[in-house]
């Protein structure tokens, strides 16, 4: 009988439908709340759809972020292979998780983020004034969102920019659905080797940036391996590279497919609208759709449900950040409304390190770009434009522009 219900489970990620590609599927909007669904290994995890039982879960201490645990609802096997040889601090827990998060967390407190907000201006500027210079259409992926992520992370990091084009290589490797185990863990070892030679190279000559603040305070001190910087260099280089480049580009999009919204951003210098609007972006769009993966460690009853030690765990971020009684009207983009409570960087001790960076880095391109370029529009029809079905991390391929 067991064998009959999993056999008729719903297959998860379930891919958004190309009629409405900023929404979560049709079929996902159906499912309970908890629900079981099935995995590519035919495992059988509890997927979390509620914006508040996602939250308290999220937070629970018989829930666990560690990635080695039996159980642990890995993405696919490429996944499961590239945590075997390590991992760093986002998917472990306390008091590893807290130590380790620790050592590099003070470069992301808000108020240094903010000292940064001069900086990022001036990648921002400077990237536009390439654009508009340059041919014209333009894809403004390859042009403007993914050169923006990419400096910014590059200088917070301390790694060089010129090597950007094998960061990407190696991080879309490692991150697309159709990519091999074999494929998946070379990239890994490929771009740890990388950032492994830099942090030898740091040990002996600073420079400017977390990777050589960190070796100062923690590696020479015996705190903090080597080995143990490169992993965690590694998960904020890929992180500041795919979440904000790939926001940057579907969040104009998004915007060039609300023209109301747009306008109201393109004529605005108020600082509060555009720090709203981000918000409102993050949780419209929600670009991480592998939801964010936990196993419990101990029984949790929820209602008439429970969810045994040892079972999967998945919270659907695009479907609590669509949850009506958080979110009245949760299908319509509205940068006025106040949405800073979503969950697209997560929540509680494991929520994103690099939120105020991401958030920083949004506000001044989403309060930039479209009063620079007031005729910024596409450049072709929308049925056309190559969304990442098939990426960890949902965007767009490309976005040909013109003005």
């Amino acid at each position: 009988m067991e064998s009959s219900v999993t056999e008729q489970l719903v297959h998860f990620p379930i891919l958004k439908e190309a009629a409405c590609p900023f929404d979560p599927a049709p079929a996902m909007r159906s499912l309970g709340d908890p629900v079981r669904v099935r995995l590519w290994d035919g495992s059988t995890p509890w997927l979390i759809t509620g914006y508040e039982l996602g939250r308290k879960l999220l937070v629970d201490p018989r829930v666990s972020a560690d990635s080695t645990r039996p159980g642990y609802p890995h993405f696919d096997l490429g996944s499961r292979e590239r945590r075997k040889d390590g991992r760093s601090f986002v998917a472990m827990d306390d008091p590893e998780h807290a130590r380790q998060r620790r050592m590099v967390s003070s470069p992301f407190a808000i108020r240094n983020i903010e000292a940064l907000r001069g900086d990022v201006t001036d990648i921002v500027n400077g990237l536009i004034d390439d654009l508009l210079a340059g041919p014209n259409p333009a894809d403004l992926v390859s042009r403007f969102a993914f050169p923006t992520s990419t400096q910014v992370i590059c200088r917070m990091l301390g790694v060089p920019y010129a090597d950007h084009e094998f960061f990407q290589e190696q991080s879309t490797l490692m991150l697309h659905r159709d990519s091999s185990p074999e494929m998946v863990v070379g990239a890994q070892e490929a771009l740890r080797g990388y950032l492994r030679d830099l942090i030898d190279r740091q040990m002996k000559e600073p420079a400017d940036g977390l990777i050589s603040s960190v070796i100062e305070t923690q590696v020479h001190t015996g705190s903090l391996s080597p080995e143990q910087l490169s992993y965690i260099s590694m998960t904020l280089l890929v992180a500041g590279l795919e979440t904000t480049g790939n926001m940057i580009a579907l969040g104009t999009l998004a915007l060039l497919r609300n023209p109301d919204q747009l306008a109201l951003l393109r004529e605005t210098e108020d600082q509060t609208l555009i720090n709203r609007a981000v918000d409102e972006l993050l949780r419209y769009l929600n670009i991480s759709h592998s939801g964010r993966r936990r196993v419990a460690i101990q029984d949790i009853t929820i209602g008439e449900i429970t969810i045994r030690a040892g079972e999967g765990i998945i919270l659907a971020s695009e479907l609590a950040n669509r949850d009506p009684e958080n979110f009245p009207e949760p299908d319509r983009l509205d940068i006025t409304r106040e949405a800073q409570h979503h969950l697209a960087f997560g929540f509680g001790s494991h929520h994103c390190l690099g939120r105020p960076l991401a958030t920083l880095e949004l506000q001044v391109v989403y309060g930039t770009l479209y009063r620079r370029i007031p005729s910024l529009r596409l450049a072709i029809d929308f049925a056309d434009v190559p969304f990442k079905y098939d990426g960890v991390a949902y965007g767009v391929r490309e976005l040909p522009v013109s003005w």
